[in-house]
């Protein structure tokens, strides 16, 4: 499906569910008979029980050790200036990985910096990062790879472990309530504009990781802000400093390895957190599981000056997106990271091509 045929599925800033109607109750209805069937299609002896079970308690015990010691340290350098609480939660997500035994990979390279004040003063422009979401283990794998934090929906901030990182960790979290929505996007560029790099899920919900669900434009409008007429009042917002508009880079994350094989349609439920499924049991079986992978790719950034309009850059950002998770649901290791010039460079030359054959 071409990105240009996307339609606009709603209006409004930063809504929190992303799909269409007729997509969102068919989703639904076939959430919870995912998980039975994947247990069904495997069922280890006594034995293999007991070593799943105590496996995952083990890795419970590990978390909620984890999380509350390395949370406090954190509010312990809030108050300090600088970019020390910055690389921190880095490191909280990174041994959150480690103890879910869940490794990444990347292809590509984030091309923001720490950020900070200091990276702004020395002309580092801010980057929002801009990736497909599929579940909640999202967070902490790409938490884990980029100096930045996260915008998410307000109902986070009330879960037990990850709301609380997620809260000491200066997430900015969004509600669906209209009223709030300029409140929000002013304290997101003010975020931008003094240090800090985002990252956004524009599909404004999860999905079940076989597509990527398309990017609502109301979440490029931090990366472009609104031209008025030469004649118009002046709005009451933040601006960015002169060259400092935020970079736009899109991110492709998928779930690839389970226990050393492919993860295919049937056990991406595993990874995948979606619809009504309920938080606590899909943690506890993914904790069961051994050996997991997520990769991430990378593309080439955008400048939202090179797009004439917010449509314009969500739809490049979801291509790029959905090309490089495609590539890599099909396991394809020599992926590359998807830029709208290259392709239309190929896209030409096979024009071309054509057209000389058919000559």
């Amino acid at each position: 499906m071409s990105a240009d045929h996307v339609p606009n599925r709603r209006a409004g800033f930063l809504s929190r569910r992303g799909t269409t109607p007729s997509s969102r109750p068919e989703m639904r209805a076939h959430t919870k008979e995912v998980l039975p069937s994947l247990h069904e299609t495997a069922k280890p002896g006594f034995w293999g029980r007991k070593v799943e079970f105590l496996n995952a308690a083990t890795r419970l015990v590990g978390v909620i050790i984890w999380v509350p010691l390395s949370v406090g340290f954190e509010a312990l350098l809030l108050p300090i200036p600088g970019v020390l609480k910055i690389r921190w939660t880095r490191v909280i997500w990174g041994v959150l990985c480690r103890l879910l035994d869940l490794d990444i990979k990347v292809i590509g390279h984030p091309v923001g910096t720490v950020g900070g004040q200091k990276g702004r003063d020395r002309g580092e422009r801010p980057v929002i990062y801009v990736a497909n979401h599929s579940s909640w283990l999202d967070i902490p794998v790409l938490g884990t790879k980029i100096y930045s934090v996260f915008v998410a929906k307000g109902d986070i901030e009330r879960w037990p472990i990850m709301g609380l990182v997620s809260k000491i960790g200066r997430t900015i979290f969004v509600s669906r309530n209209r009223s709030t929505t300029g409140r929000e996007r002013d304290q997101m560029i003010t975020r931008l504009a003094t240090g800090d790099n985002l990252i956004l899920f524009p599909e404004g919900t999860s999905s079940d990781g076989s597509r990527v669900l398309p990017f609502m434009s109301t979440f490029f409008a931090i990366a472009k802000l609104p031209r008025l007429p030469k004649n118009a009042p002046p709005i009451d917002m933040p601006s960015y400093p002169p060259g400092l508009t935020p970079l736009i880079q899109p991110i492709s994350l998928v779930y690839d390895r389970l226990e050393g094989l492919p993860v295919n349609r049937t056990r991406r439920a595993i990874f995948a957190w979606y619809g009504d499924m309920d938080l606590g049991p899909h943690v506890w079986q993914f904790l069961k599981r051994r050996s997991k992978r997520a990769t991430i790719l990378l593309h080439a950034p955008l400048a939202p000056e090179d797009f004439p309009s917010r449509k314009a850059l969500a739809n490049a950002a979801w291509t790029a997106v959905a090309h490089g998770a495609a590539a890599l649901r099909q396991n394809d290791e020599s992926i590359e990271g998807w830029h709208p010039l290259r392709h239309r460079d190929k896209a030409a030359a096979a024009n071309q091509k054509s057209i000389s054959v058919v000559a």
